[in-house]
């Protein structure tokens, strides 16, 4: 026998001794009953970042939704924001003997121990939204092509400012896939447009709160009165910075132009009143496609390494029609 093998075997042993014993912990719960007669049922386990904005709010309810209306037993941890809970999630999911695990992983790196630990165990790895550094160690990520999302909002400002900006950005968290991506397909875009400057980049966390703070920081510097355009790596930021924007006696949207990414419904909101300009998509409803792929997995079909979800771009032109049919 292997040593994956024996490995499994003591996982598959220690999930039998826990069954009908087990309870969630902090932050977990499960959508279903873990006896031995609700066993027929697929078993999957999701650990997700937090609930930092309203687009991983909507998020983790298309995939809880989804989960409940296919009658999978959904073991949901809530890792809020901190990389350590959810490598103990993780963890704990092999011990619950899960058919699938999904991970939205908080950073892009560190993950390889503890994946090599799922996969010893023969448990498939689906990623939704954030990707991690090792393709091999897992079977499928479901999300955007962030980098693509960067250049949309940079090109949309281009043409909306003649190629001619002084620019703030609000980062999302360091380290963090889309982070990463947007920062590079945004910088790649303006790079062409020599009257196009990034003058101030910062982390904003992804969060509304943080997003403000910065966002007073930038105004305040001696830099502040030459600013004319922001782009912020997502709604919340966007939003927490046009109360900065107004508190500084400004016009958001009229004085500074905001693009920001996401696509939630509070931006659309902001869009119709004039104070976003631009809202680049990136869809949260991933609940039927990482179903579908579960169960495409657990048949033995083979699914391709990036499932990409489709996306627009929308601009506060047509905003009043466009919020007529958001769903999140």
């Amino acid at each position: 026998m292997t040593s994956a093998n024996v490995h499994r075997l003591a996982v598959a042993l220690l999930a039998a001794l826990l069954v009908g014993c087990h309870k969630s912990g902090p932050g977990e719960t499960a959508a279903g009953d873990s006896s031995s007669a609700a066993r027929t049922k697929i078993r999957v386990g999701f650990s997700q970042i937090g609930a930092e904005s309203d687009w991983r709010k909507a998020n983790t309810e298309s995939i809880k939704s989804e989960a409940a209306a296919r009658g999978v037993e959904l073991i949901f941890s809530d890792a809020q924001q901190k990389k350590e809970n959810q490598i103990k999630a993780l963890r704990n999911f092999i011990v619950q003997d899960v058919d699938v695990i999904v991970l939205a992983p908080v950073v892009k790196t560190g993950w390889e121990p503890v994946l090599k630990e799922i996969r010893d165990a023969g448990i498939p790895v689906v990623l939704t939204d954030r990707r991690v550094e090792n393709e091999d160690l897992y079977r499928t990520f479901i999300g955007a092509d962030f980098v693509e999302e960067g250049r949309r909002a940079a090109r949309w400002l281009v043409d909306a400012t003649g190629g001619k900006a002084v620019i703030v950005e609000l980062e999302g968290t360091p380290g963090a896939d889309p982070a990463i991506d947007r920062k590079k397909g945004f910088h790649e875009v303006i790079a062409q447009y020599p009257e196009m400057k990034v003058i101030k980049s910062q982390s904003g966390e992804f969060t509304r709160a943080k997003g403000r703070e910065v966002m007073e920081t930038f105004l305040k510097s001696p830099e502040g009165p030459s600013i004319t355009a922001l782009f912020a790596h997502n709604d919340d930021m966007a939003l927490g910075a046009i109360q900065a924007i107004e508190e500084a006696g400004l016009k958001p949207g009229e004085d500074i132009l905001i693009v920001s990414i996401d696509g939630v419904y509070a931006a659309f909101e902001a869009m119709v009143a004039g104070k976003l300009n631009c809202t680049v998509e990136c869809n949260p409803l991933l609940g039927p496609q990482l179903f579908d792929t579960i169960e495409d997995i657990l048949a033995g079909r083979d699914v391709p390494k990036w499932i990409k979800t489709e996306e627009g771009v929308f601009t506060r032109e047509t905003a009043a029609e466009d919020i007529k049919h958001r769903r999140y």
